[in-house]
């Protein structure tokens, strides 16, 4: 499954050396971590939603979920500090090149009207972020299994000084962009 990890090695980071004119190696972006979260907030009032979504984010990761725990108390949002209002994954390493290469290749053909990601997502310091509205687009999730539809958030981060390196890192790993 070391797929993507060899292209990088071979393929992708010769390119980038190439187009970006670096004198290092140490100077080639590459992907640091990826960061998948799922935020939910009903789960304050129903404490097996949250077992939910954590099983689904292991299934989904291959990497056992961790609890986000809200840090201040809002009235408006009947939230006290404590409870428990999402959960996260950090992938890096062997998992992550994996992830991403499923992410890519399998989970994002799957979506609706699907047309490419959108480019802009880009935060100015190299690191790109997308949201997906379902969970179902990954395989690995059963549709008869599923109690409510949710949605996640995937942070990219790498080690790229720029948008333009990044984004041409992420294209070369098969990020399908739209623009």
């Amino acid at each position: 499954m070391a797929r993507l990890k060899d292209t990088y090695t071979n393929e992708i980071a010769p390119a980038l050396m190439k187009k970006f004119g670096y004198k290092s190696v140490m100077q080639i972006p590459k992907l640091d971590k990826v960061v998948v979260n799922v935020g939910c907030g009903e789960a304050r009032d129903n404490p097996k939603i949250m077992d939910a979504i954590l099983s689904d984010l292991a299934k989904i990761t291959g990497q056992k979920a961790v609890v986000c725990r809200a840090k201040k108390s809002v009235a408006n949002f009947k939230l006290r500090e404590g409870m428990p209002i999402g959960a996260k994954v950090t992938l890096r390493g062997e998992r992550m090149y994996e992830f991403v290469d499923r992410f890519f290749s399998v989970a994002l053909p799957r979506v609706r009207d699907f047309r490419g990601i959108n480019g802009n997502s880009f935060d100015g310091r190299g690191n790109y972020s997308c949201g997906i509205k379902e969970q179902l687009i990954f395989p690995e999730i059963d549709y008869d299994k599923i109690d409510a539809v949710r949605g996640m958030d995937i942070c990219f981060v790498t080690t790229a000084k720029t948008d333009e390196e990044a984004k041409e890192l992420l294209t070369l790993m098969g990020a399908p962009f739209a623009n």
